[in-house]
């Protein structure tokens, strides 16, 4: 996977995350509240016939309120239902209803999407919340891991990813056993079976290679070697093993079967140690981007304004940002008519004066609806030709990019004298606010 598909991947992530905890923060008036969710094994047509049978199902629901609300809902998804000619490859996902606001009014809301990867889940509840449980297994760990299970009597290769496990390829060998009587020659024999054994390691590494690197790149985050013999470690330490694959290797585990057994049982072993990867990662992204503080290189970035200077020289190569980022960016336009844009912290939009034109001392006019800083980044990142990373707080690293520097920060390309071009902005507003006083 490149690293545009991974920081692709990550914006998905972020994006369901942010739509999850909206959905469980709303509540409904009555059973009002509709959650759909397809697997993609069913049609279009099948769940349309679902819904009309649920609504004919409904119409008998004595309380007149609650038989309107749900016959409202049930129209409504069906509606929704009709913008999909075909069902998409991983599923359909819908959220349809009627939830009340923080100040007591009714607003229909109706939220469809194809999720970022194949969902397991089929669902349909009818309830005063939206059910998203079955979307959280999506969150848990989206990133795939390659396994190769290998013992005397063959080798599997697979791949996890979060619940969904896949068999790539299997294979069977016959290997010589350990030779104790007579009949030929003990040296010979060992010999013979040396090669065998040195043969079928060549060969499960030349298939790792097959299954996990394309186009020159390793297509997995990690790589899980388990066996039941010692193959798996003479593999790991062979000289015909990828060295690029051996550097991915998170965990050797000792399994008790071969086959599609000792695949389940690996998973199981190293699952510990596959939910440690994305969180070594990210230490390892956040330890990077500090080395270039104590370096003094001019190759990093904090703080919002200076990021934002810095992706508009194109210079930011990894945009960090904290996936909690509580900032609101506010388009404005000032008494000489141009455009000023505010980043606003969560708390502080009741102060006015940081809506103030300075030449006027007037409120700015609004252009637009405030948007979340988190949203712009995900939707204009690629124009500035950067990565963007989304990291938590959850590690020691992760709370320190936090605490230190604002949560938003970027390893750049090229040093830049990011001081130098803000003292330059301050001079040019300057300028310009002084010529407007005379």
């Amino acid at each position: 996977m490149s690293s545009d598909d991974i920081a692709a991947q990550n914006v998905q992530i972020w994006k369901m995350k942010r739509v999850i905890r909206w959905l469980d923060s709303v509540r409904g008036n009555g059973t009002s509240m509709i959650s759909l969710i397809s697997n993609g094994r069913a049609q279009i047509s099948q769940l349309s016939g679902m819904l009309t049978q649920e609504y004919g199902t409904a119409s008998n629901i004595k309380s007149r309120v609650n038989r309107l609300s749900v016959l409202a809902a049930i129209t409504s998804t069906q509606q929704r239902l009709k913008l999909y000619t075909r069902m998409p490859n991983n599923g359909l996902v819908l959220f349809v209803g009627t939830i009340v606001t923080d100040d007591g009014k009714e607003k229909k809301v109706s939220i469809d999407f194809e999720p970022h990867r194949p969902i397991n889940t089929s669902l349909y509840l009818c309830d005063n919340k939206f059910h998203t449980e079955a979307l959280q297994e999506l969150l848990e760990s989206d990133t795939k891991f390659g396994f190769i299970v290998m013992d005397g009597s063959g080798s599997l290769f697979g791949t996890l990813a979060g619940n969904t496990r896949e068999v790539i390829q299997k294979f069977t060998v016959d290997l010589p056993k350990k030779h104790g009587r007579g009949g030929q020659s003990a040296m010979r024999f060992s010999r013979l079976r040396d090669e065998k054994r040195h043969n079928y390691v060549r060969k499960v590494a030349e298939f790792a290679t097959q299954h996990f690197i394309t186009n020159d790149k390793i297509n997995v985050a990690g790589l899980v070697l388990a066996g039941s013999a010692d193959f798996k470690t003479e593999l790991s330490q062979s000289d015909l093993f990828d060295p690029r694959l051996a550097t991915k290797i998170v965990k050797i585990v000792d399994v008790s079967y071969g086959g599609e057994n000792g695949f389940n049982q690996a998973i199981d072993l190293s699952s510990e140690s596959l939910q440690n990867v994305k969180f070594v990662q990210e230490k390892k992204l956040i330890s990077k981007y500090f080395d270039e503080i104590s370096l003094d290189t001019g190759k990093f970035c904090f703080g919002i304004e200076d990021t934002l200077r810095a992706l508009d020289l194109g210079a930011v190569k990894d945009l960090i940002v904290f996936e909690n980022l509580e900032v609101t960016r506010h388009k404005l336009r000032n008494a000489a008519g141009e455009e000023v844009v505010l980043h606003v912290n969560k708390g502080q939009e009741d102060d006015r004066s940081k809506f103030t034109d300075p030449s006027t001392g007037s409120e700015m006019e609004p252009i637009g609806e405030p948007q979340s800083l988190l949203e712009w980044f995900a939707e204009n990142y690629k124009e500035f030709g950067a990565n963007l990373e989304f990291v938590t707080d959850k590690s020691q690293e992760g709370a320190q990019f936090v605490r230190g520097f604002g949560g938003v920060g970027g390893l750049l390309r090229y040093k830049v004298d990011l001081a130098h071009l803000a003292a330059l902005d301050e001079d040019m507003s300057d300028e310009f606010y002084d010529s407007d006083d005379e």
